[in-house]
């Protein structure tokens, strides 16, 4: 019997079993506890934070050379701001800035849609990364956040 020739790739492997559906509930509890733990500490810095600019905050708005200066640089904010409108009234650089706008508006939507399309290809393949059209390979990156859930009325 002939040896069938073997995948230098594939050195050695080790067979995980799945976990039970006990080790999956232990699993996500101790899941839940760490997301329930990392929101409370993230709450609580917030808090801290919010308190620490307060005072940042009100150390520069006790300083009298610092108020002086903030009132300077807000008329000087605001001639620059009548500067840059009378700017945007040319019809070149009006053009320009709709431009601009709709470029952004447009890489936007195409960022939004590779996502959709990235998550479907992930979910489909099974692969984490994709070769570009210039060669370059690119891993699939996923970022997850939590938002209140907005209750319908």
């Amino acid at each position: 019997m002939q040896n069938a020739p073997q995948d230098p790739q594939v050195l050695e492997a080790e067979v995980i079993d799945e976990p039970t559906g006990k080790d999956q509930a232990l699993m996500v509890r101790r899941l839940e506890e760490m997301v329930k733990n990392h929101i409370a500490s993230i709450d609580k810095i917030k808090k801290e934070l919010g308190e620490q600019r307060d005072m940042l905050k009100a150390s520069f708005e006790n300083d009298p050379t610092y108020l002086e200066h903030d009132q300077e640089a807000k008329k000087a904010a605001k001639v620059k701001a009548k500067t840059k409108s009378e700017i945007l009234k040319r019809p070149e650089v009006a053009q320009i800035s709709e431009k601009v706008k709709s470029l952004s508006q447009e890489l936007r939507e195409l960022n939004s849609a590779l996502s959709d399309y990235l998550s479907e290809f992930q979910r489909a393949s099974g692969l984490n990364q994709i070769e570009g059209e210039d060669g370059e390979i690119r891993e699939i990156v996923f970022i997850a956040k939590l938002a209140p859930k907005t209750q319908k009325h």
